[in-house]
């Protein structure tokens, strides 16, 4: 459901007495789903196989297996490569890296707001790499 902005949500806790009655009026407003699923329901939704995911990362085929099942907790990086291979935009992008406890793309940071860039801008994982190795800085994927 989700139709709460977040700052409304952080307003009602400021003025709650109650928290019971504050989870039970905003429930369908909670994330309560895991990474995997969540990563599922993505692929689901966008219609891209696995296979897709893998190229479109450049992750190892073995280990995106394990983060879709949940067998692996991948790093913010091979969330962020996981991204491109979904084709996610940014703020799909930074749902994900909610759910999965990463800190958000900030947009102070240089190498993230490369990445937010290429994201706004439907750029793939090689172009975005090109862009981050041009300005030194840590490129996605390839493992």
């Amino acid at each position: 459901m989700l139709s709460k902005s977040t700052d409304e949500l952080n307003h009602e806790i400021r003025n709650a007495t109650d928290m019971e009655d504050y989870l039970k009026r905003n429930k369908g407003n909670m994330i309560t789903s895991s990474l995997s699923e969540h990563l599922n329901l993505l692929l689901s939704q966008k219609g891209i196989k696995k296979a897709d995911v893998v190229r479109g990362s450049l992750l190892d085929r073995a280990y995106v297996y394990q983060i879709f099942s949940g067998e692996k907790t991948p790093s913010r990086d091979k969330l962020i490569a996981i991204a491109f291979g979904l084709k996610l935009s940014d703020d799909e992008t930074q749902k994900m890296l909610k759910i999965s406890g990463n800190r958000e793309l900030y947009a102070r940071d240089k190498r993230d707001a490369l990445i937010l860039f290429a994201l706004q801008h439907k750029k793939t994982i090689w172009d975005t790499n090109e862009l981050l190795y041009s300005h030194n800085l840590t490129v996605l994927g390839l493992s």
